[in-house]
């Protein structure tokens, strides 16, 4: 009996120094915590560019977004950059924009530094549009951004990237309207650009 109102005791002190440390350390989800949470379209995430500078997304809005995972050293590469190349210089004065992640996760084709990947991408393959920090795509240590955008457009056989050139198309709201596979001809997609860059 005394055993048994000792250990009440002890829960009701516990419980109690819970709830006080609760109070006075209260948990409160910073602004960014809380978009990254609950993200409305792609103008909530800051990522960082190639060269470590945070960039928030929002600064595209009003722009259709063609969002690539690239890598340098890809069987899909030659023609990827060549025609996304082609598509931007065709698109890029008219509110469209492709933005480039670089990720190591597929047959690590991708392996360099960021210096290194953008000087491969500027030089040998000669891009003008943004290219951005090496990223996960899949797994544990996805960024953000690819979180949201798989949940937005599940694949083929689940939602996670299947292969390097996985691309996402954003339109002028910051929602994502298609996912093409790493297959599909980035002129294949203009069509699709078109629609989008000619909506009001």
């Amino acid at each position: 009996m005394h055993s048994l109102k000792f250990s009440n005791w002890v829960s009701l002190i516990l419980l109690g120094l819970a709830i006080l440390l609760f109070n006075r350390y209260p948990y409160s989800p910073s602004p960014q915590n809380m978009a990254a949470d609950s993200p409305q379209s792609i103008y909530d995430f800051i990522v960082k560019d190639i060269r470590g500078n945070d960039v928030s997304l929002s600064q595209y809005r009003g722009k259709v977004l063609l969002i690539v995972n690239v890598a340098s050293q890809c069987g899909l590469t030659q023609t990827n950059y060549k025609e996304l190349n082609v598509v931007y210089e065709k698109y890029k004065n008219q509110d469209f924009e492709i933005l480039a992640f670089p990720c190591n996760q597929f047959g690590g084709q991708e392996p360099g530094n960021n210096d290194e990947i953008e000087k491969v991408v500027c030089t040998r393959f000669k891009a003008e549009f943004p290219i951005f920090d090496k990223v996960d795509v899949n797994g544990k240590n996805v960024a953000p951004l690819y979180k949201f955008l798989k949940s937005e457009k599940g694949g083929f056989l689940g939602d996670a990237i299947k292969w390097n050139f996985t691309k996402f198309l954003v339109n002028k709201e910051g929602k994502v309207v298609e996912r093409y596979a790493p297959t599909t001809s980035p002129l294949k997609i203009e069509k699709d650009i078109q629609n989008l860059v000619g909506s009001s």
